[in-house]
C-alpha cells in the first residue's frame, strides 16, 4: 500500500511594517488550519527589522530561501508594505515555489489606493472622487466639502486613517497619514453601508464568491484599528442589501478580480449608498483569522475554516 506523503506547507507572517502583530495572528490561524488539515507545517516569521526566523531560531536570508525552496506551497499571510504589495510574491515567483495570494501586479496595484482608483474608473466601477497629496506638496487646503477621510495610499488597517470634520484640522491630519506611507488620499466622506464581499479562484479555476458582510458601524464613524480587531465590531452575514446591489457587488468584485490577475483570496470593501454602490478598497491579502471578515462570509456558503485553506492552497499548486 503507498502511503501519501503530507504536503509540506511555508507559512509567513509578521512583516517589516506596522501591520506586524495582526499578519501573525492571521499566521498563526493558517498554520493551525493546515495542521488539522494534516499537512507538514512550517511556520516562518519576517521580523520588524526584516530578519527571518523560524521556530527554531534566527535565519539568515539563505536559509530562509532554502527553506521555501524545499515547501511544496507557501501561503503568505504578511499584511502591509514589504509583503501584500507584491514583494513576498515577487520573490516566490523567482524561487518557483507555488503559494496562495495574487502575483505581483495585483498586489502593487490593489495596496496603492490611487492607482487602485484608477483601475476601476477604467472598468467602470464607481469610487468616491479623491486628491492626491505626493511628499512635499504643502496642501492645507483641498476643494473637497468636509467631511473627508484622510488616509495614506499604501498600507492597511485603517493605520493612519483620520475623518476630518473641520478643515482646519486637514494638516494634523495629513501628517499623521504620512506617518503610515509618504502618499496621502483626501476623499470625501460617503455616508453609507460598508459591505464587504470576498473572491478567490479554486482548484479547477472555477471563482467562488463568498456571503456579503455588512460592517454595522455608526453613521458618520471610520471602521478604525480598534474596531477591527478588539472584536467590537457587529458583522452582519448576510448583508442586508436588495438583489440588485448584490448583484453589483459581485460584479465588481469579480471584474476587479480578473482585471487584475489577482489569485488567491481577495476581499473588496465597498459603501453601500442611496446613490448606489462605491469602492472603497481592495485587499489582496486579508485578514485571516478564524473570526475575519473572509473566513466568516465563506462558512456562510458552507466553507469551514480548514476547508477554506485547503481550497487556496490547492489552487495555489494547481495554477
Amino acid at each position: 500500500m503507498t502511503t501519501l506523503r503530507r504536503r509540506r506547507v511555508a507559512v509567513i507572517g509578521g512583516g517589516a511594517n506596522d501591520e506586524h502583530d495582526v499578519s501573525l495572528a492571521s499566521a498563526a490561524a493558517v498554520a493551525r488550519g493546515a495542521r488539522e488539515l494534516g499537512d507538514d507545517v512550517c511556520e516562518l516569521t519576517i521580523e520588524r527589522g526584516g530578519h527571518w526566523r523560524c521556530a527554531e531560531g534566527s535565519l539568515t536570508s539563505g536559509e530562509a530561501v532554502r527553506l521555501l525552496d524545499g515547501c511544496d506551497v507557501v501561503f503568505p499571510a504578511l499584511h502591509g508594505v514589504n509583503g501584500e504589495d507584491g514583494a513576498v510574491a515577487g520573490l516566490l515567483t523567482m524561487l518557483g515555489v507555488p503559494f496562495a495570494g495574487s502575483p505581483v501586479r495585483a498586489g502593487a496595484l490593489a495596496m496603492d489606493k490611487w492607482a487602485m482608483k484608477l483601475v476601476a474608473g477604467a472598468l467602470g466601477v464607481a469610487t468616491a472622487p479623491g486628491i492626491l497629496i505626493e511628499p512635499g506638496d504643502a496642501m492645507s487646503v483641498v476643494p473637497l466639502a468636509a467631511p473627508f477621510v484622510v488616509k495614506p495610499t499604501t498600507g492597511g488597517s485603517s493605520n493612519g486613517v483620520s475623518l476630518v470634520s473641520d478643515a482646519s484640522d486637514l494638516a494634523v491630519a495629513i501628517e499623521r497619514a504620512r506617518c503610515a506611507g509618504n502618499s496621502v488620499l483626501v476623499e470625501p466622506f460617503i455616508t453609507g453601508r460598508e459591505v464587504d464581499i470576498a473572491v478567490f479562484r479554486g482548484p479547477a479555476g472555477a471563482l467562488r464568491v463568498g456571503e456579503p458582510l455588512e460592517i454595522a458601524v455608526a453613521e458618520r464613524a471610520v471602521f478604525d484599528h480598534a474596531a477591527k480587531y478588539d472584536g467590537s465590531a457587529p458583522f452582519i452575514i448576510p448583508a442586508r442589501v436588495t438583489s440588485d446591489e448584490l448583484e453589483v457587488l459581485e460584479r465588481d468584485a469579480v471584474r476587479l478580480y480578473d482585471a487584475l490577475g489577482c489569485a488567491g483570496v481577495a476581499r473588496f470593501d465597498f459603501f453601500v449608498t442611496g446613490r448606489g454602490v462605491v469602492l472603497n478598497e481592495v485587499n489582496t491579502t486579508p485578514g485571516m483569522t478564524e473570526h475575519s471578515q473572509v473566513p466568516r462570509m465563506f462558512a456562510a456558503v458552507g466553507l469551514s475554516y480548514a476547508a477554506l485553506i485547503d481550497e487556496l492552497l490547492k489552487a495555489a499548486v494547481a495554477r
